[in-house]
């Protein structure tokens, strides 16, 4: 939801290991791609900015060996639930719950005709609203792209006070 962070889908009948597997090699084949186009820009970024870590539930598709190799092979750190404890996917379920209810009105409407219609209607409700304009209580009442800005801003305060202090 913010920048740099990468959030894989697929919209299907099943959620079988081979279909999770397509829908993350084509998230991150676009998403290498991107970041080869934006290397030279972040020069200056952070080693662990580049980490990339893979959080799921306890699903068979993401625990298959298909899929953890992937993972391995692409330096992806997995991350999974822990076992019986429903809280640790608690923000993503109410992300799912919030897009059902903002983006789709429950489907009141149907589900969009086409993969371009749906992909045209996630792209605007994601990108244009919910990270820029929706605001969010537990980011006290900031959008995410606001609330991540703030961060960024008090963090290299945090730094520029720590090099001054090193200096003198």
């Amino acid at each position: 939801m913010c920048p740099g962070t990468l959030w894989v889908g697929s919209a299907a009948d099943n959620m079988e290991a081979p279909l999770v597997l397509r829908a993350a090699q084509r998230a991150f084949a676009d998403a290498n791609a991107d970041a080869d186009a934006d290397a030279d820009a972040d020069a200056n970024a952070n080693a662990n900015a580049n980490a990339k870590i893979h959080h799921s539930d306890r699903g068979s598709q993401y625990a298959s060996e298909m899929f953890r190799d992937f993972l391995g092979d692409n330096e992806v750190i997995q991350s999974m639930s822990r076992k019986a404890n429903c809280y640790d996917n608690a923000l993503m379920e109410s992300f799912w719950a919030t897009l059902k209810t903002e983006c789709f009105d429950n489907f009141r409407h149907g589900i969009p005709a086409t993969r371009g219609e749906a992909k045209q209607l996630l792209f605007g409700y994601i990108e244009v609203f919910y990270n820029r304009k929706r605001l969010h209580s537990s980011l006290g009442y900031c959008s995410p792209v606001e609330f991540e800005e703030i961060y960024k801003r008090h963090n290299l305060k945090k730094e520029d006070n720590l090099s001054l202090s090193v200096s003198a």
